[in-house]
């Protein structure tokens, strides 16, 4: 016990050390203004600038309305982008007539940007609140679906025919073992599929007239405060980080056999 402490104590010093590392290099090659050619640092803001600028953002009335409806909709857009992708995923990874059917159109639409969908979403919506949300809905729906067709797929077929040598019927058997083998690949796809909400949030927002961290981060931008736009950044990182460890730690509640598992290593 004292053993797991101390490496759960040390893995969190060197993560908490590999961050002062990336700010000290940060401050670094601000200050010394870096123009390496390729890429150059004289116009990037140095971390105490971004911190001003971040502390002058939370002590604002704004930044309550920014982040709440930035989180409505990432979570509304990742919400539906799950139901849909596990379900559509279970049925291709199990049923052959579903992969024949859905996979190739979803493939065709899955390399598409979600700034593409810009244009068609505020045709198809009539509101632009809706168009945000389906924006990051389609952002998270791929790494989803795609992540549980493999971990269906993926599931021994030896355990199938087991289950069923033993007398299971289809219900049982995709209860009982195909939806356990596949539940690590599917919470894989949804902790990638809430990053790539977060990730497609900026997108959705460039078509938002008020509020938002990504609205404020384009809006940032368009104003040339080069300072909040690494704050809007920053807030979008530390939010996606959050929001995918809460979707991995609910995973493994699900998955009380992994955690076994990782103790007997």
């Amino acid at each position: 016990m004292a053993s797991f402490f101390n490496g759960n104590l040390r893995r969190t010093a060197w993560r908490i050390a590999a961050l002062v590392l990336c700010v000290v290099a940060w401050h670094l090659a601000t200050r010394e203004r870096i123009n390496l050619g390729v890429v150059t640092f004289q116009n990037v803001p140095p971390p105490g600038e971004v911190a001003e600028s971040a502390w002058s953002l939370l002590q604002s009335p704004l930044v309550l309305q920014h982040l709440g409806a930035s989180l409505r909709r990432v979570f509304i857009g990742f919400g539906l982008a799950a139901i849909t992708g596990v379900v559509l995923g279970l049925a291709i990874g199990r049923a052959r007539w579903a992969e024949d059917s859905l996979l190739p159109p979803l493939e065709v639409l899955r390399p598409i940007p979600a700034v593409a969908w810009i244009p068609l979403a505020i045709l198809m919506f009539p509101s632009s609140e809706a168009s945000m949300v389906f924006i990051t809905f389609v952002g998270a729906l791929f790494p989803v679906l795609l992540n549980t067709v493999h971990g269906v797929e993926a599931v021994d077929a030896r355990l199938v025919a087991s289950a069923r040598s033993l007398g299971a019927g289809r219900l049982a058997v995709f209860r009982e073992v195909v939806l356990p083998g596949a539940l690590p690949s599917v919470v894989t796809g949804l902790a990638i599929g809430m990053g790539t909400a977060w990730f497609c949030l900026v997108t959705a927002e460039m078509i938002s007239g008020q509020f938002g961290i990504g609205y404020y981060t384009w809006m940032s931008y368009t104003i040339q405060n080069y300072a909040d736009i690494v704050v809007g950044m920053l807030f979008i990182g530390v939010l996606g980080m959050g929001s995918s460890a809460l979707v991995r730690r609910a995973g493994q509640a699900l998955m009380p056999w992994r955690a076994v598992q990782e103790k007997r290593k």
